[in-house]
């Protein structure tokens, strides 16, 4: 049989439908897996960027995928300080959170940006659900204290996760519906505080038992020159990305996120992708091709195995 010519919308159609079956293996590899997805605050001031990561999150769920959103909401909050008159303090890198401070916290975090977040999320056909203070709250935990050189440093309000309600979350997720969670805790006595967003998404990651963590930020990955995105390093073991924290490849702020990452797969989360959140659909990129667009993270095949997971040199 003789092959047919084809035109050129003919072509680009063929092309596309090339992507889909490429992308078909994946989708049948991640179908009915967890997937945390870490959102800060530098994707949701962009506007165009995060309309099109809400589209990459309700096709995920969309094809079988259980998404959970874990969010901050840093220059938000910032503003708002600066309306209400009121100057931010940062205390070892962490927003120093008195009581006037934590009122807008949470306010803005866990209000205006968490609904805001589930309305778009809704708009664009997804189902979504806000878990936060006024609905459900799953997030428990206590107050942070930090050693200092001259003793434990006062933050106020300031916290880390020590328990996720799983159930809940699980619910919803197998409901086909994406929990959007806050990064703010609640004491055993009704305290509330104000928690880093990268470390309630990986207690939520580590409770829920997630296949991955993506985190979205402003940056690409794990660059060899930090000068040169063509130096992404695609995929790092553990031990990998120790090493080039110690030969300073790794450096300034990019040691506390990698430590971060090896943390959380010291809990047992199996990857981890780190992906600029501004690339116009970045996540379907990194999960649903062979390349990805990002750096991702996975432990030691020795542990891996040990786990009963694939080798961590496999593709994604």
């Amino acid at each position: 049989m003789a092959t047919p010519s084809v035109t050129k919308a003919q072509q680009k159609a063929i092309q596309k439908a090339d992507t889909l079956i490429e992308a078909l293996g994946w989708i049948r590899k991640f179908r009915d897996t967890t997937t945390v997805i870490k959102l800060g605050g530098s994707v949701v001031e962009h506007p165009d960027s995060l309309r099109h990561l809400l589209l990459d999150i309700v096709f995920l769920s969309t094809l079988g995928m259980r998404i959970v959103v874990v969010h901050g909401g840093g220059k938000a909050i910032s503003r708002a300080m600066d309306s209400a008159g009121i100057a931010p303090r940062f205390v070892q890198g962490r927003r120093y959170t008195d009581d006037a401070t934590l009122a807008i916290v949470e306010k803005v975090l866990a209000t205006e940006v968490n609904h805001d977040l589930v309305a778009k999320l809704e708009e664009y056909g997804g189902r979504a659900m806000s878990l936060n203070f006024l609905s459900t709250n799953v997030l428990f935990g206590e107050r942070l204290v930090l050693d200092g050189p001259d003793g434990p440093v006062d933050l106020g309000h300031v916290g880390e996760v020590t328990r996720v309600d799983r159930l809940t979350i699980d619910n919803l997720t197998y409901a086909g519906q994406v929990p959007v969670i806050p990064s703010m805790a609640i004491t055993a006595d009704g305290q509330k505080l104000n928690v880093n967003a990268d470390t309630a998404a990986t207690a939520v990651a580590a409770a829920i038992g997630a296949e991955k963590l993506v985190v979205l930020s402003d940056i690409p990955g794990v660059l060899r020159d930090v000068n040169d995105p063509e130096s992404l390093i695609p995929h790092l073991t553990a031990a990998e990305a120790r090493a080039l924290v110690a030969d300073g490849t790794i450096a300034g702020g990019m040691i506390p996120k990698i430590e971060g990452c090896l943390d959380t797969l010291d809990q047992g989360v199996k990857k981890i992708h780190i992906i600029d959140g501004r690339l116009r659909h970045s996540l379907l990129l990194e999960i649903y091709t062979t390349s990805g667009v990002g750096t991702e993270l996975v432990r030691d095949p020795a542990l891996a195995s040990a786990a009963g997971v694939a080798a961590a040199t496999a593709a994604r």
